[in-house]
């Protein structure tokens, strides 16, 4: 942010390192924070999020080669690091103290109501042999269903809750699978301040992005993912352009005639078109309606050749970045520089609100 230019919203979101991003990322996410660099007013805090990456259990140098490439990947889709702030969520240490601050303070029935907690509890309680049932499991963290899940899983929204209220972000995006997750650091401004007797936090705004999910090229009812082990199912951002067009001839999609979008009667042609229309910036319904003659196979090329014509320049430089270590690593650092200025101050005054010592 240039010196002089008054800063009325401040935006913090991570992502997690995965790598190279598939689409889904790009569209759902990585696309968003670009535009948002155009917002005069903004300033922008954009994490790659490795401590939430050991809620699972990762191999060491494959998760910082992979924190390594996703950073390459963000720059490569045009984030600017002078423009934002882009930093790995390690290097700056105020993330996991005030993680636990917030973590002394937040009742375990908030975290047991996490959507996404009570699937792995019911995941779980599917596997077991005494089984209890759902409403059990939804009250009683300590059933036997609990029992194999990791601690971090549980209280991973509360860090979230750190990474957003540490930087006193005004504005959030998130997807709608994050947005009860959001709702919880909302609900812990609004809590730290009364348990404290401040006004130190104000509960942040979401902002759902345009593209909410692009779904799986092999079954559209199930979104993107890298964790899917069909690798037909998603395209990367490092995908060749032969990769890219032969992945979405095979796409499935149906019998009718003509195109029209119809997520629940046509899931197939919807994902596609929803796919052409992000890439394009357009509406899905705008690009129904232009290739509403086609068949399958000329929608089919279009997309392609939208995908590539996107993809491709992403994907030149993120080799060019991956080739270049040095820069990397020297950008990164500049960036927590900047990361650890905001958050350090923001935690000495939390810390002297708290009762913790003070430098």
């Amino acid at each position: 942010m240039s010196a002089g230019v008054k800063v009325t919203k401040r935006v913090f979101s991570g992502i997690q390192p995965t790598g190279v991003p598939q689409l889904g990322n790009y569209l759902g996410t990585i696309k968003n924070w670009v535009s948002l660099q155009q917002e005069k007013d903004t300033e922008l805090f954009y994490s790659i999020v490795d401590l939430h990456a050991l809620t699972v259990p990762r191999d060491p140098k494959q998760l910082r080669r992979e924190t390594t490439e996703m950073a390459a990947a963000l720059i490569a889709c045009g984030i600017d690091p002078k423009r934002s702030v882009l930093f790995r969520q390690s290097a700056v240490a105020a993330h996991s103290q005030l993680h636990w601050v917030l973590g002394s303070i937040t009742p375990v029935g908030w975290l047991n109501r996490m959507t996404q907690w009570k699937s792995k509890l019911h995941q779980q309680n599917a596997e077991s042999e005494d089984a209890g049932s759902d409403e059990e499991l939804q009250l009683n963290v300590h059933s036997s269903a609990a029992q194999g899940l990791l601690t971090g899983l549980f209280t991973y929204p509360v860090l979230m809750a750190a990474d957003i209220l540490l930087y006193r972000a005004t504005h959030v995006p998130v997807g709608e699978d994050q947005v009860q997750h959001l709702e919880l650091a909302r609900d812990l401004a609004v809590h730290f301040n009364k348990t404290f007797k401040t006004k130190r936090f104000s509960p942040p705004t979401g902002m759902l992005t345009a593209t909410k999910r692009v779904m799986s090229l092999k079954d559209p009812l199930r979104k993107m993912s890298k964790s899917d082990p069909n690798e037909q199912s998603r395209i990367t951002l490092s995908d060749t352009d032969d990769q890219i067009v032969k992945k979405i001839k095979k796409a499935p999609t149906d019998a009718i005639t003509g195109i029209s979008f119809d997520p629940k009667a046509r899931p197939g042609v919807s994902n596609l078109l929803s796919i052409y229309a992000a890439m394009k910036d357009v509406d899905a319904q705008v690009a129904a309606v232009e290739m509403r003659e086609m068949s399958n196979a000329q929608m089919k090329e279009m997309v392609a050749q939208a995908v590539v014509e996107g993809v491709a320049p992403i994907r030149q430089r993120m080799r060019e970045l991956m080739d270049d270590p040095a820069y990397l690593d020297n950008v990164l650092r500049d960036n927590e520089d900047r990361a650890r200025e905001t958050a350090e101050k923001s935690w000495q005054e939390i810390a002297q609100r708290v009762g913790l010592v003070c430098r």
